[in-house]
């Protein structure tokens, strides 16, 4: 199997596309075209992890944390990340990287922390914006099922957990085929009446020329009218963080020891108890201080993250609890989320957990 095929696979579940401005998502080091003999899966790219692969004769390392983020100007050697990179080239290591655009789907890596934690009715806490579209085009009303069956299967019209969403009014179009066509109906030069319906449906923005490319194809006109309009609406399925609920509501103590033991840290930071008891909990893998606005207006009792620094503990403000369990330890289960996608599409692919702990803190 090539590199490009995994990439193609997350392409298709997170695609990269969604990662934020400052990430580095992707191929990191070697060619698409390049054959993979298996896949060893870690949270970071270290030293270990490399001879890990080395020793297991596996030519693809697939980290959650991108190695390289900044550019890189030189390799001499003179820095962590520029060893890495010339040890993995001179033993033809490739490295592929699934950083924020899987943090921001909701099956992605807060979907597998709420899945450890047990949370239902589950939302993205921060729903993206700006980046859905809506596709309305004409059709004669006798291949209108054939059309939007097709743009339904490049992925357009689906709305949370609905698919195949569309509307339709039905309506007579008109047009007039010139000298150098070929019309559907009517004849040339002579103005023509159609009846046709126009159909309204929602996609991404990302799959675009997908959609528009089913339309085209499956449309039986020369030319086919249809309008694209860019949509605020938040897309509910795309977002960073994730906030559900307990099936029952537990005592704050027994949901912080809950937490500690899920997700084995040495150490849980929190704010002051609230003697109210848990039942609605905001989580991100990470980094996610700057979502503690966001779990306070949905209600959260607690909001379970990573590198909280110490003013904005204060921020809590006896609205919600801040747990901060460390960064590596919030995004630990990924490699397990990774695992499991790539077994269920490549059953048979060389898949390996790293057994290399790659956080960098030590707790006594």
């Amino acid at each position: 199997m090539k590199l490009q095929e995994i990439v193609s696979f997350f392409e298709e579940i997170a695609p990269f596309s969604y990662q934020e401005s400052y990430d580095n998502s992707g191929i990191q080091i070697g060619s698409p075209d390049t054959e993979i003999t298996g896949i060893l899966i870690s949270i970071d790219l270290t030293n270990e992890v490399l001879d890990e692969a080395i020793e297991n004769n596996i030519n693809l390392i697939l980290t959650h944390h991108p190695l390289i983020f900044n550019g890189i100007k030189k390799l001499t050697g003179g820095n962590m990340v520029e060893k890495l990179i010339v040890k993995a080239i001179k033993n033809d290591i490739n490295l592929l990287s699934v950083h924020t655009n899987i943090d921001s789907v909701i099956n992605g890596v807060s979907g597998k922390i709420s899945d450890k934690l047990g949370l239902i009715s589950r939302k993205v806490l921060d729903p993206v914006k700006g980046k859905l579209l809506k596709l309305v085009y004409f059709v004669p009303v006798d291949h209108a099922e054939k059309v939007r069956k097709s743009i339904f299967e490049a992925g357009a019209g689906v709305i949370g957990n609905y698919e195949n969403c569309s509307f339709s009014s039905e309506g007579r179009g008109s047009f007039k085929a010139g000298e150098n066509t070929n019309p559907f109906a009517g004849t040339k030069n002579k103005l023509h009446y159609e009846k046709e319906l126009r159909v309204e449906t929602i996609l991404p923005v990302n799959i675009q020329g997908k959609v528009i490319s089913a339309l085209i194809n499956s449309h039986p006109y020369e030319e086919v009218a249809f309008d694209l309009y860019p949509l605020d609406n938040a897309w509910q399925s795309v977002g960073l963080g994730m906030i559900g609920e307990f099936e029952e509501e537990m005592e704050e103590h027994d949901f912080l020891n809950a937490v500690k033991t899920i997700f084995n840290t040495g150490c849980v930071r929190y704010t002051d108890l609230r003697q109210k008891k848990i039942k609605k909990v905001a989580i991100c893998g990470g980094s996610g201080s700057f979502l503690l606005s966001k779990a306070i207006a949905a209600g959260a009792d607690a909001f379970i993250s990573a590198d909280f620094k110490y003013h904005q503990f204060f921020d809590a403000e006896g609205k919600l609890i801040i747990v901060d369990i460390g960064h590596y330890e919030s995004e630990q289960f990924t490699k397990e989320l990774f695992y499991e996608l790539l077994t269920k599409k490549f059953p048979t692919f060389a898949l390996l957990l790293s057994e290399v702990n790659t956080n960098p803190i030590n707790y006594l």
